[in-house]
């Protein structure tokens, strides 16, 4: 039965929506090319008519994963307009955020494994580090460019490590206490 064309980009959306959630919940090598067909309800023969490789797929989907936290990161803003990186802070250090890593953000929950992928790959997560950079550094404090870009570089790094903090003890209270203490320093040095 022949595919039309609307139907085959729909399947490739959904293949690299699901795929970006299953890398960042399970990783890279807890991923097949079978897992994330079945997961989408297509045989697995149909991939390479989307994606020459898992490879090509992992970069396609991490680059979705970017698209999607940046998206995240712009309507984290809004929630808080008089101080937009307040938002973003307590949105990304929340218990909702450290226990949905599928739907988050892909530096918490792939940084490690994405610096031994391909160049694909690495290239997708230096353009969504770039963005999100850049994102942040918009609402960054410091009076000139080149401080609020350092700001957005430092918090952007603090946010990532409390959140793979918290995410990796096995005690509740000591991964709430990292997240608060993640907000605390973060929406501290705002001001």
């Amino acid at each position: 039965m022949r595919v039309s064309r609307e139907q085959m980009a729909e399947n490739r959306e959904r293949i690299l929506d699901t795929a970006a959630t299953l890398f960042r919940e399970r990783g890279f090598d807890g991923v097949g090319v079978a897992d994330v067909m079945k997961a989408v309800g297509l045989t697995h023969g149909g991939f390479y008519g989307h994606f020459s490789s898992k490879d090509d797929l992992a970069a396609q989907a991490l680059g979705r994963a970017f698209v999607d936290s940046n998206r995240w990161a712009a309507e984290a803003k809004a929630t808080e307009p008089q101080v937009p990186l307040r938002g973003i802070v307590n949105q990304y250090l929340s218990p909702a955020h450290r226990d949905d890593a599928g739907h988050g953000c892909p530096v918490a929950a792939l940084g490690s494994e994405v610096a031994r992928q391909g160049g694909a790959s690495r290239l997708a997560a230096t353009e969504g580090v770039r963005a999100a950079i850049k994102g942040l550094s918009a609402v960054a404090p410091g009076a000139t460019a080149d401080e609020r870009r350092a700001s957005a570089i430092a918090s952007y790094a603090t946010l990532v490590g409390a959140l793979v903090l918290a995410r990796m003890v096995d005690d509740a209270a000591l991964s709430d206490e990292i997240l608060a203490a993640g907000r605390a320093a973060l929406c501290s040095a705002e001001t």
